[in-house]
């Protein structure tokens, strides 16, 4: 472990911060990391400081809010030491801070949400670099003619699958070819809209907030489950889509189920969303992710030899974001072992051995969420409907906000499914709750012990199961 310290240390800034964002990716939601982390660049770094390069002052504010402390504790696991972390916008976009988006930004923007920056025309998340096979074949020829043929051949399109099989990555490059070709567009996540609705209920702007959805030529909608139980929130959404529909505006949805399994959603709506073209992705075979691979491993131009491609296919067969994961833990893996330049050593058995590391941190997989609920109650010593419940005891309240943080953190639940499974809580507690003990954890020492007690249990008693 010392030699690769050492050989890291001696990598420029942008080689760390790499590394870094290798672990990263690990750790923070797909989107998050591909809206807020990709796009970010190391700048410099002395004994006390590590300076990161950022796109515009929108990303200061979230990532020092949202996961400064995460950041911080990568650097210093990669790095080993400790250094604080200071971002950077860059000179061309600090001189523009403070400008409006444009008028043909994919996302609304807001006061804290800026321009997607990977649907800039020419994105990584373009049809040119989605690989192609059995499995996503139908969703990607319609999402193609689709944005060939903006509201003329399937609309609404709607692309359901599980959790990173690359749904996302459609609705991107579907934006992207639009954006090509002038079209103004709008893509926001479910959870974007939702809180974009109910800033313009609160401010008295809710006619504003639909007439800038009626100038557009397509609305991308990330995760439309989570409209599920959101009355006010899916009746301004009906009259958007409907009004855009007789437009012949193209409407293109995304969800982890078919419409007919959204169980909370309105009839009206789900016959709406049923009324185009309905399309899955399912898990890629062997051969297609060896393609993902290669691909992947080619955009850092790096060559990986077949068997290599193989195995790590092999051991990785859930989804595309836990397969370039795996990917890019082996090339950081590299990177340490090879500082003078000369090329990654990426041989079947050094592969081997990173996978054989990250199957052993994989074990939470197989942990239910309820088991988590079930151990923060047994070690704080309070019931679980009192957890579940409106009881604001600090003894209740810790116990709730650790759950929180580790539903989050542990399996990387969405705030929304979070404050849905402990006691239907509104996002932003659970954003805050989280946040507490996230940012409390490191200068608690009681409060460190306490979250990695319960852990221990959770691993141990998964593992006995």
């Amino acid at each position: 472990m010392s030699s690769s310290l050492t050989s890291i240390k001696e990598q420029s800034p942008k080689e760390v911060w790499r590394a870094v964002l290798g672990e990263l990716e690990l750790q923070v939601p797909r989107p998050a990391f591909d809206t807020w982390l990709k796009p970010t660049e190391g700048l410099s770094r002395d004994e006390r400081s590590f300076v990161v390069e950022v796109p515009s002052p929108f990303y200061v504010e979230w990532l020092e809010r949202r996961i400064y402390r995460t950041i911080q504790q990568t650097v210093e696991r990669v790095l080993g030491q400790p250094l604080e972390i200071t971002f950077q916008v860059k000179p061309t976009a600090a001189a523009a801070a403070g400008a409006a988006p444009p008028a043909k930004a994919p996302a609304s923007g807001g006061a804290h949400t800026p321009p997607m920056p990977h649907l800039a025309a020419g994105g990584r998340y373009s049809f040119q670099t989605f690989v192609v096979g059995p499995s996503n074949r139908l969703a990607y020829n319609a999402s193609l003619a689709v944005a060939d043929s903006l509201g003329q051949a399937y609309n609404p399109l709607f692309i359901y699958s599980g959790v990173g099989l690359g749904k996302t990555h459609l609705l991107h490059a579907i934006a992207d070819a639009c954006l090509a070709k002038g079209c103004s567009v709008i893509y926001q996540t479910c959870e974007q809209f939702t809180n974009e609705f109910i800033a313009a209920i609160r401010s008295g702007g809710v006619e504003e907030f639909r007439e800038r959805f009626r100038r557009i030529d397509a609305l991308l909608i990330d995760d439309v489950q989570f409209l599920g139980g959101k009355d006010q929130t899916q009746e301004a959404f009906f009259h958007i889509f409907n009004e855009l529909h007789v437009a012949r505006r193209q409407i293109v949805l995304s969800s982890d189920r078919p419409p007919r399994a959204l169980a909370l959603l309105e009839d009206r709506l789900r016959s709406r969303f049923e009324g185009g073209l309905t399309v899955d992705i399912q898990p890629p075979d062997l051969e297609t992710r060896m393609a993902i691979l290669d691909v992947k491993a080619r955009e850092r131009s790096i060559f990986l030899e077949d068997r290599v491609l193989e195995l790590i296919a092999k051991r990785v067969q859930r989804n595309v974001r836990e397969l370039e994961g795996a990917l890019n833990r082996v090339m950081a893996f590299s990177r340490f072992e090879r500082p003078d330049g000369s090329g990654p050593a990426i041989t079947l058995e050094s592969a081997s051995r990173v996978l054989d590391e990250l199957a052993a941190s994989s074990a939470r997989d197989s942990i239910d969420p309820e088991r988590i609920v079930q151990e923060v109650s047994r070690h704080y010593r309070v019931s679980v409907p009192e957890l579940l419940g409106k009881g604001r005891t600090q003894k209740v309240a810790q116990a709730r906000q650790v759950a929180m943080y580790l539903l989050h953190t542990e399996l990387e639940m969405s705030a929304t499914d979070v404050g849905r499974l402990l006691g239907g809580r509104d996002h932003s507690t659970v954003i805050h709750g989280a946040g507490k003990i996230s940012a409390e954890i490191n200068e608690d020492s009681r409060l460190r012990q306490d979250v990695l007690n319960i852990k221990e249990a959770i691993f141990t008693n998964s593992v006995a199961v």
